[in-house]
Formats: structure tokens, sequence, C-alpha cells
């Protein structure tokens, strides 16, 4: 099985020791999970819902639903504060979380190299959604043919992140949390 994430589809059998132990459906109701895991996770459904609303604009924009004029003024900020805050996530958990996380099991630690790849892979795509954005945004003056040819390559730039953002944020989380449900915030990061 590849763990690239250009074809990963969740985690082999040897990175699921703990998610099998603690599935998804214990998760909101286990003892051990504490207030930073739940914030972390927050995070991460944030990360879902503003990129399914920057989805569903750049869709209104495609289809004729919502103007160029009103499209910028709604979309940049939002663009702007979804990859402002996805970069300083990954640098926390590069940097704080992860080897934390990797000393806790050992058995696990592959997984978190992957992650930190998975991160290098969504910068870049980050990158071109921004690029593909700025054009888009330089396009609403321009002939409806230039205007549609700037909001495909948008989609489908923002498709790719969007599609690699969800797939490392459902592995991430099948890493992170059964190893806190295992041991503990507490015992984890002290406190």
């Amino acid at each position: 099985m590849t763990l690239d994430l250009h074809t990963r589809d969740g985690w082999p059998d040897d990175l699921r020791i703990l998610v099998e132990k603690y599935p998804r459906d214990v998760w909101r109701t286990h003892a051990n999970l504490g207030e930073l895991a739940q914030f972390w996770l927050e995070r991460h459904a944030d990360f879902r819902r503003l990129g399914a609303t920057l989805d569903s604009a750049a869709a209104d924009l495609r289809e004729g639903r919502l103007a160029h004029d009103q499209f910028g003024p709604f979309f940049a900020p939002r663009l702007q504060l979804f990859l402002g805050h996805l970069e300083g996530h990954h640098q926390i958990e590069d940097f704080s979380f992860f080897p934390v996380f990797r000393a806790a099991d050992a058995r696990l630690a592959h997984g978190f190299d992957v992650l930190e790849g998975d991160h290098q892979t969504i910068h870049a795509e980050m990158q071109r959604v921004a690029e593909a954005t700025n054009n888009m945004l330089r396009m609403a003056e321009s002939h409806v043919d230039k205007r549609r040819a700037a909001v495909e390559s948008y989609s489908k730039a923002s498709e790719t992140l969007l599609r690699f953002l969800a797939r490392h944020l459902d592995d991430e989380e099948d890493l992170v949390v059964p190893i806190i449900l295992e041991q503990s915030e507490r015992e984890l990061f002290g406190g």
C-alpha cells in the first residue's frame, strides 16, 4: 500500500493499531479526550467547513449565481484566513505535537513522518490555489471566456487541495486521537 497522499486511501494495518482499539464512535465520550484534543478536532472541522464554503462560492461564481464583483470581497479574505490558519496549524503540529506523539508510541512514528510529508504536499497545493485565485480575481473584468477559464483553473486546484486535505485530516485524526485516548493528554503533555 502506498502512503503517498496522491493515492493513499487510509492507513495500512500496522498504523491502525490504536484506531482499531479506539474507533471514532468512542472518541467523543472517552474520558481521556481532553480540551486540547477537542480544540484540535474543532480546528479540523473548521478547515473542512471553510473549505466547503470556499468551494461553494467558486461553484456559485462558475454557475453564474454569484457575480464577479460580489465574489472577490467575499472570497479573498476567507481564502486568506483558510490558507493562513492551515499553514500555522501545520507548523504547530510539525514542531510541537508530532514529536510528542512520535515519542509516545514508536510503532506509529512512521505515520507522523508521512503526515509531515503530507504537509509539504498540501503546502504546494495551497500555493497553486493562491496563484489560481489571484489569476481568477485579475480576470474579473476580462472577457467571459477568460473569466470562465480562470474559474475552472481555480476549481481544479481547489478540488485537489480539498481532497488531499480531507484525506490528511482523517488519517491524522486516526493516529493522534487514539494515542491521546490510550495515554491521556496529562501523560503526554504534562499538567
